[in-house]
């Protein structure tokens, strides 16, 4: 009896480091945790909501630009930098309660300066699908995200430009951009491509744009399927400016799933004065260099090479990248 009772326990314990070992692959290669409450909320009808300097929740249309400043949790600063969270949850349920509250939720803001960045696109010969990471390593990036889209076969959907060249062909009539002209970096609609002067030396050609001049454009509100999966709850990427140039990020995090509406409100109580999404859903992908080393977000498998379009690998051809500025060198005069 006492045989069969020390099997059962050694049957247990090895079905519950099963379960473990599987729990840990499919955190590291899947993103478990985060999707797991991207999915809970992913039906919600309910509106996001901010965890304020309080510690009351409170929905981000109403919260204030101070709120919101005063909300913002610092993970790393340095001089042109800043990384900062947002905690976020949204009702959707039992199952949506008890993921993000063991798991959590989080929308990170990362600002850069363009007097101590320089802005490029970034990518492999002819393409190759690549992800964040290695950007970052290969190009010493201090911070790399997802740049424009991709078709089925992993090619970039829309323009590219590169070292004042450019590389790839528009796409349709999409709305959005990031580019860069004489060492300035913008994200915005299509139309600051002729109101800035100047030939573009970097730059993507992404969608949809949200904001110019302060103002949402309505589609945003009025008509947010018509032409994109606006009111769809997944992970976003926008990429803004404020008007004194300081380029500002508003990104998913772990959990932190966005309607476009939602995103593009947070950038506008940011202070983002244009502002255009990014690739966003499974592809989203960024990597953050920081004091103690790299800190990469990917929102599903980038490594494993399945072929089941449920778990295929989520790599991409483009990607938008910041390098440190080379010091200026003053030259001293000889006596």
């Amino acid at each position: 009896m006492s045989k069969k009772r020390g099997c059962l326990k050694l049957l247990l314990l090895l079905v519950l480091a099963g379960a473990l070992l599987t729990w840990l692959v499919g955190e590291c290669f899947f993103n478990l945790n985060s999707n797991l409450v991207a999915v809970s909320v992913r039906d919600s009808k309910q509106t996001l909501h901010i965890l304020s300097k309080r510690g009351t929740w409170k929905p981000a249309t109403g919260l204030t630009t101070a709120d919101l400043d005063a909300a913002l949790i610092e993970r790393h600063q340095e001089t042109g930098m800043r990384w900062a969270t947002l905690k976020v949850r949204r009702e959707g349920g039992l199952a949506a309660d008890v993921a993000q509250r063991v798991f959590g939720a989080e929308v990170h803001v990362v600002t850069l300066s363009p007097e101590r960045f320089d802005f490029l696109t970034t990518f492999q010969p002819k393409f190759a699908l690549t992800t964040a990471s290695e950007r970052m390593a290969e190009e010493n990036l201090w911070f790399s995200i997802t740049g424009n889209f991709r078709d089925p076969k992993g090619r970039p959907m829309g323009w590219v430009y590169h070292e004042g060249r450019q590389v790839n062909v528009p796409f349709g009539e999409w709305s959005g951009c990031f580019f860069v002209k004489d060492g300035r970096p913008w994200f915005g609609p299509k139309s600051l491509l002729n109101e800035v002067p100047g030939l573009i030396q970097e730059g993507s050609q992404v969608y949809p744009s949200v904001m110019k001049n302060h103002t949402i454009f309505s589609y945003v509100e009025l008509q947010p399927d018509e032409f994109f999966d606006g009111t769809k709850i997944s992970y976003r990427a926008l990429g803004g400016m404020r008007k004194d140039g300081t380029i500002v990020f508003v990104l998913s995090g772990d959990g932190g799933v966005m309607n476009v509406s939602e995103v593009t409100e947070i950038a506008r109580k940011l202070d983002v004065q244009h502002a255009t999404l990014l690739d966003g859903g499974r592809a989203l992908q960024y990597s953050i260099r920081t004091d103690d080393g790299p800190w990469h977000f990917t929102a599903f498998n980038t490594l494993l090479p399945f072929t089941h379009k449920f778990l295929e690998r989520q790599r991409s051809p483009v990607f938008i990248g910041a390098r440190r500025k080379a010091p200026v060198i003053v030259g001293g005069g000889s006596e």
